[in-house]
């Protein structure tokens, strides 16, 4: 089942990556390269985050995956050419 459209990334990449790897979620999304396509880990974050394996990190010191909005505003003169 493929769980990152954007990279292709399959569950059982992810799975054995993790295994193979003690991965935490950073790690797991470094090394698969899951949540780094064109919509920033929108649709597979939570899953990236449930399956890695790596050991427990404090909150405190724990750096969460980074995800951007995959567009930028653009107001509607601008779309239409009506503004320069």
């Amino acid at each position: 089942m493929i769980i990152c459209r954007c990279e292709e990334v399959t569950y059982g990449e992810l799975i054995k990556t993790a295994e193979e790897f003690n991965c935490t979620a950073r790690e797991l999304k470094l090394r698969t390269r899951a949540g780094m396509g064109y919509c920033g880990g929108r649709t597979c974050r939570p899953i990236v985050d449930k399956a890695a394996r790596g050991p427990e990190i404090s909150k405190d010191t724990e750096i969460t995956l980074k995800y951007q909005p995959p567009l930028r505003p653009i107001s509607f003169g601008r779309l239409g050419g009506k503004e320069k």
